[in-house]
């Protein structure tokens, strides 16, 4: 696994080139920043710029630049999935023969980004999730048999910058990754509000059911990324023979629980994601 503040970008190679803004390239492109990538080594093609992006164009960043293309090393495919038709072409003037591609879309396959850009380049296909925007996601890359060793390392310290990152050799893969870590902050969140309700429902008043279900999940969170112990251990460890918690956990864990629901969830995000592929 590669850790988020192992390599730093200062010494990058040549020009990267971001195409889209949005919430998930905006995180990007601020953990390239803070890991000392000098933005006149960027190029960022976006449509409906931030100000905070048109900001950096005072410090060297080209914001969809009108002059002759330069060759990158790198592009950084973080629009929309259905935005790709239209949006793709514009990486075309500023590809070489060596130039790597790291597409962030879900849904597009190498094989559609192998035929939608121009031919014979190394592509690696990722899926972050959204805890990237405070740099703690976790991205699951693929690449295809083009990606020198040089080239995957190179996309491994892109994709770093907004968290962890691991790699699968079977680019079947991608969906259950998409249903597990792409989808599953919304889980998390599902669990704090079903937290927050469950605490009403005894009692509570709403507002401190809100802060206790979200401090004890994200502090929960913290704790097991934290810990070398694994999850059933620290669940173990919190839990009392005939206490409160194991009463809690007989219906967490009991026939259609927890475990079951959450397996079947994942199982129905899987399927939709190669419904979205096209698979």
């Amino acid at each position: 696994m590669t850790r988020p503040a192992k390599k730093p970008l200062g010494k990058f190679p040549g020009r990267l080139v971001l195409l889209g803004a949005g919430k998930m390239g905006s995180a990007m492109l601020d953990g390239w920043l803070a890991r000392g990538l000098d933005p006149r080594r960027l190029i960022v093609l976006e449509p409906q710029p931030a100000k905070a992006l048109k900001a950096l164009t005072r410090r060297g960043l080209a914001l969809n630049p009108k002059g002759k293309p330069v060759e990158a090393t790198a592009f950084v495919i973080a629009v929309k999935p259905q935005s790709a038709s239209e949006a793709l072409p514009a990486l075309a003037p500023y590809a070489g023969r060596r130039t790597l591609v790291v597409s962030i879309m879900a849904g597009r396959t190498l094989d559609y980004l192998g035929q939608a850009l121009p031919a014979g380049l190394g592509i690696v296909r990722a899926m972050p999730n959204t805890p990237a925007a405070i740099g703690r996601g976790i991205s699951v890359a693929c690449a295809n048999a083009r990606v020198s060793a040089r080239q995957r390392q190179l996309a491994a310290d892109l994709l770093a910058a907004i968290g962890a990152v691991e790699w699968v050799a079977e680019e079947a893969l991608m969906d259950a990754v998409t249903a597990l870590s792409g989808s599953g902050p919304a889980y998390v969140f599902l669990l704090a509000e079903a937290m927050t309700q469950g605490g009403i429902a005894v009692g509570l008043p709403a507002e401190l059911a809100a802060r206790l279900a979200r401090e004890t999940v994200a502090g929960s969170g913290e704790l097991l990324h934290r810990s070398p112990l694994d999850a059933a251990t620290l669940r173990r460890n919190v839990t009392s023979p005939g206490g409160t918690t194991a009463a809690a956990l007989e219906v967490l864990m009991g026939p259609g629980g927890f475990d079951s629901l959450l397996t079947r969830a994942i199982a129905a995000a899987t399927r939709r994601s190669r419904e979205l592929a096209g698979a």
